[in-house]
């Protein structure tokens, strides 16, 4: 049977449109590894870069903690020695004691300052310190209540015996702390050296709190290389 004219030019219409569609497919195939190819790259360049910043940053950090290290070694360490038994069960509330006046502002609950520590359970045991082999680590920071900044960048809150047990220390000042347990880790403990309802001790000197080093942020372009 003959076709029409009519049918010959929508032959030819859907012949054409399968022929597109065919080198478009083609030329998708040909160009997909080589965006993967630039994408690669261009991620590579991004993480180097934050590597880079990163790297920088951790020098930062690693340079001001020398640097406050031998500004408040040496006044610190001279505590190091005071850690001791002492009988959990006489511990009925918070107390302090003035090892050494400060010469700074005075905390208050909206203060921002940094602190140097050292924590032991009743059995004389030191589970944490900032003394660390001849030199002290970099200080924990406060920004606000229940806002600390950790070594490494981390942000979180610490025990309440802190918050309350530093208020109305002057700047420079050393105190020990007698916490009881409900001030400290309460119920749950904190690893095998502060079990479960344990009182504890700490050894704390304020500093003014050092400049801010901001840490890099991770490039979103990483983050959703990842999933994030």
């Amino acid at each position: 049977m003959a076709t029409s004219t009519a049918q010959r030019t929508g032959i030819w219409i859907i012949a054409i449109v399968l022929i597109v569609g065919t080198l478009a497919g083609f030329v998708a195939m040909i160009l997909a590894p080589q965006n993967q190819a630039a994408d690669s790259a261009r991620l590579e360049k991004v993480y180097a870069k934050y590597q880079k910043d990163n790297e920088e940053y951790q020098a930062k950090v690693t340079a001001q903690a020398d640097e406050l290290s031998q500004k408040y070694y040496g006044n610190f360490s001279e505590y190091q020695n005071e850690a001791g038994e002492f009988d959990k069960d006489s511990v009925k509330e918070l107390s302090t004691r003035d090892l050494e006046a400060g010469s700074g502002e005075t905390v208050t609950k909206d203060s921002k300052y940094a602190i140097y520590y050292l924590g032991w359970n009743p059995s004389g045991k030191v589970f944490d310190s900032s003394l660390d082999d001849g030199k002290l680590k970099a200080p924990l920071v406060r920004e606000s209540e229940g806002n600390w900044i950790f070594p490494g960048g981390q942000q979180g809150g610490v025990i309440e015996g802190w918050e309350k047990g530093i208020l109305g220390m002057k700047i420079g000042g050393v105190r020990e702390l007698t916490l009881t347990s409900d001030l400290a880790y309460g119920e749950t403990g904190s690893g095998e050296d502060i079990p479960a309802n344990t009182p504890l001790k700490f050894i704390v000197m304020i500093i003014e709190k050092p400049e801010t080093i901001k840490q890099p942020e991770i490039p979103k372009e990483l983050m959703q290389s990842y999933g994030g």
